[in-house]
C-alpha cells in the first residue's frame, strides 16, 4: 500500500502526543494530588488512543477497495477489538488502586499493536507511510509510559 500519508494525519498525530507528554510530565513532577490526577489521566488517554488505533483495523476492514481475503477482513476486525480490551483491562487495573500495573498493561498495548501493524505492513496490508508515523509516535508514548513506570518505581521526582 503506498498511499500518501496526508500532511495533516502528521499534525494531528504529533498534538496527540500533547496529553502524553504533559500527564507523564504531571506524575512526575506535581506535588502527590496533582500527581495522582495526572497519573490517571494518563493511563486514561492511553487507554482511549489504544482504542482509536484499534478503530485504524475496522477503517481498513470496511474499506471496500482492493478487498482482501476473507481470513484477512476476520483478522482486521479481531484486531480492531484487542486494543481497546488492552486499555480498559490498564483502566480496570489502574482504578483497583496499581496504577504502575495499568502503565504496565498499556505499554506492552503499544508495543503489541505496532508490531503486529509492522508485521501487515510487511505482507502489503497497512501503508508503509502510516507506519513511519506509527513507529515514530509509539516511541515517544512509550518512552512517556515507561519513564513514569520507572522514575516512580525509584521514588524519583522530575524537578521542572
Amino acid at each position: 500500500m503506498t498511499r500518501p500519508l496526508p500532511p495533516l494525519a502528521i499534525i494531528l498525530g504529533l498534538a496527540g502526543l500533547l496529553p502524553f507528554v504533559l500527564c507523564s510530565l504531571g506524575a512526575l513532577s506535581l506535588a502527590s494530588d496533582g500527581s495522582t490526577r495526572s497519573l490517571l489521566a494518563l493511563v486514561a488517554y492511553g487507554a482511549t488512543i489504544l482504542a482509536f488505533l484499534g478503530g485504524v483495523h475496522w477503517g481498513f476492514a470496511l474499506d471496500g477497495s482492493g478487498v482482501p481475503s476473507e481470513r484477512v477482513q476476520r483478522a482486521r476486525f479481531g484486531l480492531g477489538i484487542v486494543p481497546s480490551l488492552i486499555g480498559w483491562a490498564a483502566m480496570l487495573v489502574t482504578f483497583i488502586g496499581l496504577p504502575t500495573t495499568g502503565l504496565v498493561v498499556l505499554t506492552a498495548g503499544f508495543v503489541a499493536t505496532t508490531a503486529v501493524e509492522a508485521h501487515a505492513a510487511r505482507r502489503g496490508l497497512m501503508p508503509q507511510r502510516y507506519m513511519w508515523l506509527r513507529w515514530g509516535l509509539s516511541i515517544v508514548v512509550v518512552v512517556c509510559l515507561v519513564s513514569v513506570i520507572l522514575i516512580r518505581a525509584f521514588g524519583g521526582r522530575v524537578v521542572l
